[in-house]
Order: structure tokens, then C-alpha cells, then sequence
């Protein structure tokens, strides 16, 4: 087999899993689909494809899951978003990223444990609007630097223990819109060749039926599965981070 061929063969798979992994929760294209191209596929081509598939997969889930969608409780974390990217942008020149994946994936990693095996969940309760908004800054911060805007919101919308609907609404399009504006500005930048566009013809494709089939699932979730769900993709988000990150810290060492 052809290394060409074995490329798209592996960019298809990953775009799958990706896909449903996205259908079904509302976030973590990115990160699964990096776990998979993280092999083969050339770091930068790999970004592009993730923005494009992540935000391919949030438009297909935005019209076949729209159950409790709230525009008040959504713009505190898309105007904190729309701050953050930029930001991260911004800092990605003068910030060690790969410390800086490290220790959000040490964060993600004990924390996430620890709710999925709570008894219950500790509700927070306070700061209101504003926290959800520094919530989407930090989102959108993390966008801005490595790509994944979902974690950070996700998990602050399980602390507040919002209803499944209402948590997925928030986080589906919240991620829409900050994939929306990074996908703009890596075509902006000239990221995004004309000698792409089979890569991403190849990703759109494989993206639709894993998107529709997770949504499909979700339905049928209750409150407590969709919980687990979530705490354990966070989980494994943090290990990915972990795993791609901490070796490069050793190798330093």
C-alpha cells in the first residue's frame, strides 16, 4: 500500500472516530481525531484538517440536535470565546506550549476522575455570567494556543450540573462559533491550499454518518450517562494531552 494511500486511509479513520466521538458529545473532535494523525499526518496539515472536520461535524449536529438552546445562556461564553482566541494567538509565540498542555492535561486528568466516580457532583453555584464568560475566555485562549476550545467550558458546565440538553446546546455552539472564527483566520492566513481541498473533501465525507450516528445515541442518554460520558472523554483529552506532551518535557530533562 501506497504511503499516499495509507495517508487518506488515515485521515478517513480518525475523521470517523472523530466524528461520532463529536456526535455523540458535542465536543472533542479535535483531540480525537489528533490521537489518530498524530502518526503520520504533518503537524500543520493535521490542525487544519481537525478546525475543518470539528467544525463540518458542530453544523451537522447544530441541525439534527437542538433540543433546550438558550441564546442568554450561550453569549457569556461566546463573548469570552471571541476574547480568548485572539489572546491565545497572541500568547502562542511567548508560551511554552507544550508545558502548557501538560498541565491542563494534569488538571483534566485527577479532576474528571474524581467527579466520574463522586457519588454526586459538587454544584457550583457562583459567579454567575461573568464566570461563564471568563469560562469561555479560558476556552478560547486554549483555541487560540492548541486548538481545543471544548474542555475547559465542558467542564465548568458540569460543575454547574446544567441539565444535558442545556449543557450540550451551550457547548455545541460555543465550539460552532469559535471553529467558525479559527477556521476563517487559517484560511486568512493562507493555511488552507487549493491542493488541500482533497483532504477535505475526504474529511467532510467521513465526517457526516459518525456525527449523525453519535447524535442519534445521545438521544437516547440519560442525564447520569451523558455525565459519565463527558467526564470520561475529558479524561481521556487529558491523557492525550499528557501522552503528547510529557514526553517532550522528559526529553528536555
Amino acid at each position: 500500500m501506497s504511503d499516499g494511500l495509507s495517508l487518506y486511509l488515515l485521515v478517513a479513520l480518525g475523521a470517523g472516530i472523530a466524528g461520532f466521538v463529536q456526535g455523540l458529545s458535542g465536543f472533542a473532535f479535535g483531540l480525537t481525531a489528533m490521537s489518530i494523525w498524530a502518526w503520520s499526518v504533518e503537524p500543520r496539515l493535521a490542525a487544519v484538517l481537525a478546525t475543518f472536520g470539528a467544525l463540518t461535524g458542530q453544523v451537522i449536529a447544530a441541525v439534527t440536535v437542538r433540543r433546550g438552546f438558550d441564546m442568554r445562556a450561550l453569549l457569556p461564553f461566546v463573548i469570552g470565546g471571541l476574547v480568548g482566541v485572539p489572546l491565545g494567538v497572541w500568547l502562542l509565540p511567548h508560551l511554552d506550549a507544550v508545558l502548557f498542555k501538560a498541565c491542563l492535561g494534569a488538571l483534566l486528568v485527577p479532576w474528571c476522575l474524581a467527579m466520574l466516580f463522586a457519588r454526586s457532583l459538587p454544584r457550583v453555584r457562583w459567579g454567575g455570567r461573568p464566570a461563564d464568560a471568563v469560562s469561555g475566555l479560558l476556552g478560547g485562549v486554549c483555541g487560540g494556543v492548541g486548538g481545543f476550545t471544548g474542555p475547559i467550558p465542558t467542564l465548568w458546565c458540569t460543575l454547574r450540573g446544567l441539565e444535558r440538553d442545556a449543557q450540550r446546546a451551550i457547548i455545541q455552539n460555543f465550539n460552532l462559533s469559535m471553529l467558525a472564527v479559527a477556521f476563517t483566520l487559517q484560511i486568512g492566513a493562507g493555511h488552507v491550499p487549493v491542493a488541500m481541498l482533497p483532504m477535505l473533501a475526504i474529511v467532510a465525507v467521513c465526517v457526516l454518518v459518525p456525527v449523525l450516528l453519535g447524535a442519534r445515541l445521545y438521544v437516547g442518554l440519560s442525564e447520569l450517562a451523558f455525565r459519565r460520558v463527558v467526564l470520561s472523554l475529558l479524561t481521556v483529552s487529558g491523557v492525550v494531552l499528557l501522552v503528547s506532551s510529557v514526553p517532550a518535557l522528559l526529553q528536555r530533562g
